[in-house]
């Protein structure tokens, strides 16, 4: 069961520690001192990950579903460790504990972080949190189009029939969608680099964000984050980034291939831009006659910018929106619950979980008047199956039972319950930003006790693998054979 695990992680972590040249070479090539921590980092990385790969080697025909739950566990926190390392050795981070933290809201796309004076750290730094970011980000999608549906976590499996040529074989499915998405991935990356030069936005800047807003990551070269730069043109960029990145990468191919497919994936895609519009429009038109001090077109820029950074997961900031107040506080946490489309670079619970929610609520609410009526659970023409709507209870219920357990071990360390919940889901979603001063938009996780930074490092990566998958690994009944 192991030789294959093993293998294929040594290949990302490989790939991690060749990633680790890139800040190293940006370093030395300003004339600066930061780029021995990246060689030391990118040395033991790459030791590691070649010998797990070459210790390893072997054909791989198959992989079990016990084998992809394990791939997933090992990769993503093995990569989260190692990516510490640059953070640690450079001195950017005091514990190990932040180091974790910073690398694992990297990886994760999650954004949050322990930084406190991000516009004094190091270029090679900020470019490595950028990476982590850029990186995760086609994680995550190949992780959501080839391996979850595979699994079967919260009702991917669904999916998985928009691919039934490869449905048996799972190593020729990844390698297949990996070519496509990377390459869809890049594109959209080029384009907003481009969008932010364009902008006003320099080379260095714009390639930072650029990685931020497609991989829905948030990180940003300012303590500001976007506000700093006060670019209406930039912000625009942006948005159009996060939507686009929101959408399921495959999405494009059915574009690019002309090709009308009806199906569940594509189908997510009206709905979210629906439902971003709606959010977009409400935040707004209350903004406007709030006593903030915005008129509608000032209410409507700052809205748009926030609400699509939220809701897509990214986290990135125009503005403190908790001096909004508190109904901005409320609605940010609904926004932040809601996420993107299935296949895309978002975290959080995502559209087509919503979709299948409210077509069993509907058909439900329809029972209960008709008791006797056979009602099918349906979105748009296509029936949801029973499998598929256990599944997605399932996923809910470990979710909120999660956020529950987090929320109350965070909240041990002393934190006010609203600071502790908007944290934990902050860091499950993997949009960043809580709620407040302490782990607002202004604020970063930097006060919080090593303990509540462990598990919100924890949350980061539950949200990031679906729950299921993260929790299946850790049942004692997985390591029976």
């Amino acid at each position: 069961m192991w030789q294959p695990v093993l293998m294929i992680s040594g290949y990302f972590i490989s790939v991690l520690g060749l990633s680790m040249l890139f800040p190293a070479a940006v370093d030395i090539y300003s004339s600066k001192q930061d780029w021995s921590p990246f060689i030391t980092s990118a040395i033991i990385s790459l030791f590691i990950g070649l010998s797990l790969f070459l210790g390893n080697h072997t054909k791989i025909e198959k992989i079990t579903i016990r084998q992809g739950y394990l791939l997933t566990a090992i990769s993503w926190v093995s990569l989260s460790l190692l990516a510490a390392l640059p953070f640690m050795l450079s001195g950017t981070t005091q514990t190990w504990t932040d180091a974790v933290f910073e690398a694992t809201s990297g990886i994760t796309t999650t954004g949050a972080t322990i930084l406190t004076d991000i516009d004094n750290t190091s270029k090679a730094v900020l470019l490595w949190r950028s990476l982590l970011n850029g990186l995760g980000g086609i994680g995550i999608v190949i992780f959501a189009v080839a391996l979850l549906p595979f699994l079967g976590i919260g009702g991917m499996q669904t999916f998985q029939r928009e691919n039934s040529d490869l449905n048996d074989k799972l190593m020729p499915k990844i390698s297949y969608i990996a070519k496509r998405i990377i390459f869809i991935y890049c594109v959209l990356l080029v384009l907003t680099f481009a969008g932010l030069l364009w902008a006003g936005m320099g080379r260095f800047d714009a390639v930072n964000h650029a990685l931020s807003a497609v991989s829905t990551g948030g990180f940003s070269t300012k303590t500001a984050s976007v506000g700093y730069f006060d670019n209406l043109a930039a912000e625009l960029v942006l948005i159009a980034a996060m939507i686009a990145a929101s959408l399921p990468l495959t999405y494009y191919l059915v574009l690019f291939q002309r090709r009308n497919t009806h199906s569940f994936r594509t189908e997510q895609v009206p709905f979210f831009l629906k439902t971003l519009f709606i959010y977009i429009m409400i935040t707004a038109i209350w903004l406007a006659f709030s006593d903030n001090g915005y008129n509608f077109w000032s209410a409507l820029r700052v809205s748009s910018f926030n609400v699509v950074s939220a809701t897509t997961g990214c986290g990135m900031a125009s503005v403190d929106y908790m001096k909004w107040g508190f109904f901005a506080q409320t609605i940010f946490i609904i926004f932040s619950l809601t996420g993107g489309c299935t296949g895309s670079t978002t975290g959080s619970i995502k559209t087509f979980r919503w979709q299948v929610i409210l077509a069993f609520l509907k058909k439900n609410l329809l029972n209960s008047t008709e008791p006797n009526r056979i009602l099918p659970v349906k979105i748009k023409d296509m029936t949801v199956s029973n499998e598929i709507i256990s599944s997605v209870f399932v996923f809910i219920s470990a979710f909120s039972f999660s956020v529950i357990v987090l929320t109350v071990l965070v909240a041990v360390t002393g934190l006010d319950f609203t600071t502790a919940f908007s944290a934990v889901i902050g860091c499950m979603t993997n949009t960043g930003p809580g709620v407040g001063s302490i782990v607002g938009p202004a604020g970063s996780y930097a006060s919080l006790t090593d303990f509540a930074k462990h598990i919100c490092s924890f949350a980061m990566l539950l949200g990031r693998l679906e729950v299921l998958t993260l929790l299946v690994v850790l049942t004692r009944n997985f390591w029976r054979k």
